[in-house]
């Protein structure tokens, strides 16, 4: 037996943009558990599955964090969100 498991959770928006806030608190999760993979995060249309959006950049950074911007981000890659 697994000693991981995956949650697929839908959860439906109206479009790209809000789909892709509501992932965004996948970041919150990790907060409560190290095994939670933001950067894994996508969206999809409900009709389109298969056509998955990334919601964050994750690429590699320095000392083995990942980028938790945006994926269409024009700043530098950073760990943590910038706030305004």
């Amino acid at each position: 037996m697994s000693d991981r498991w995956v949650i697929h959770l839908p959860i439906t928006a109206p479009d790209l943009l809000r789909a892709r806030i509501f992932a965004a608190a996948a970041r919150v999760l990790v907060r409560l558990s190290a095994r939670v993979e933001p950067g894994g995060v996508t969206v999809s249309a409900e009709d389109q599955q298969g056509v998955r959006h990334w919601v964050f950049c994750d690429r590699p950074l320095p000392g083995g964090a990942r980028c938790a911007l945006p994926t269409d981000h024009l700043a530098p890659c950073a760990r943590r969100p910038r706030q305004p």
